[in-house]
């Protein structure tokens, strides 16, 4: 690989690391499979830091849940037993609840809100309390899109076209919830039994942004996609907060340079890509797009009444009032 001029800090670090018998290697989880959002920030970052390290630091990539469900790997970083994980933001809730105001549905409605919230006061602030509450910190944010609702039984347009479905969702009360609100009683499922369940029929839907469906080939197994977007999925990297602290300071701020550089380098990704595999799974592997009916009104109104509900959760209504005045939105 085609090595970089390096600036004296780095040089530092480089020397530093290269006094020792071997390069340092560091694990990675992916909770997806290769060709996602997820991986392709892996990638990015894996590759930044060996650029930067002058080859001194590699990162090995563990796709599709090899390490464990992602909530596993965030106990798993957070007790210094794992260096990085990639995972759904909603599985980082349950050990920081803040960070929930991000899976609230409509708050965020699409890829330019998701980089006003993650990458201004509201993500470090959100930041700061997985250090707090977790001990791990987040590096990096990838941006997956809407999460689209998908299902092989029948086209969707209104929540009450969901009568008679079951849908797998996270285990994330909010997620529930929401489910609840459009009259149905979802089915909280690990994301490694996912496939499956579809594949058996023990579930009839699921939702996931168009880029996920894609890489984990649902559409084997799923034939009408609902175009809602109740929430945006954010795909955090995050490492344990002990081993940071561990590093020295020059190579703390290689790691937090890296982390900045793979956001931006996600952001693009998805807009350069979502619409290019959105087209193939309508073209090439036969799913219908259906429009959600009214503009996706009766989605809106029925899910938003959780707000309340997850004040305490996230920190107050004031953290949702927040969140929303930097979108240029109000609560009411």
């Amino acid at each position: 690989m085609k090595k970089m001029m390096l600036p004296v800090a780095v040089a530092a670090v480089s020397a530093a690391m290269s006094q020792s018998a071997f390069a340092e290697t560091w694990r990675m989880a992916i909770g997806d499979a290769q060709g996602g959002t997820q991986y392709a920030m892996a990638e990015k970052f894996a590759q930044l830091m060996h650029e930067k390290t002058d080859g001194q630091l590699n990162v090995d990539l563990f796709p599709n849940g090899q390490l464990g469900s992602e909530q596993d790997t965030v106990s798993s970083v957070s007790m210094d037993m794992l260096d990085l994980s990639v995972l759904a933001i909603n599985n980082i809730t349950p050990f920081s609840p803040s960070v929930g105001v991000l899976t609230l549905p409509y708050v965020i409605t699409g890829p330019e809100d998701a980089k006003v919230l993650t990458q201004g006061v509201i993500g470090e602030e959100l930041t700061e309390n997985t250090i707090r509450d977790a001990g791990v910190r987040i590096l990096s944010w990838a941006y997956s899109g809407c999460r689209v609702l998908s299902n092989s039984s029948k086209p969707v347009a209104s929540p009450d076209d969901l009568r008679g479905l079951t849908i797998r969702v996270p285990r994330n009360e909010i997620m529930i919830a929401s489910y609840q609100e459009w009259g149905v009683n979802p089915l909280p499922m690990a994301w490694s039994e996912t496939f499956t369940a579809l594949q058996q029929g023990v579930v009839d839907g699921q939702d996931n942004p168009y880029i996920t469906i894609n890489a984990m080939k649902f559409y084997e197994v799923q034939d009408y996609i609902t175009d809602i977007c109740y929430v945006f999925s954010l795909e955090p990297l995050i490492m344990s907060e002990a081993k940071f602290q561990r590093l020295s300071p020059d190579m703390q701020e290689l790691v937090l340079e890296a982390g900045r550089e793979t956001t931006a380098y996600s952001y693009e990704y998805l807009l350069d890509t979502e619409e290019t595999i959105k087209q193939s799974l309508v073209e090439e592997h036969g799913m219908q797009i259906i429009e959600p009916s009214n503009d996706e009104q009766e989605w809106i109104e029925r899910a938003t009444r959780i707000w309340p509900r997850f004040y305490d959760s996230i920190g107050g209504e004031e953290r949702l009032e927040a969140a929303l005045q930097a979108l240029g939105r109000d609560l009411n």
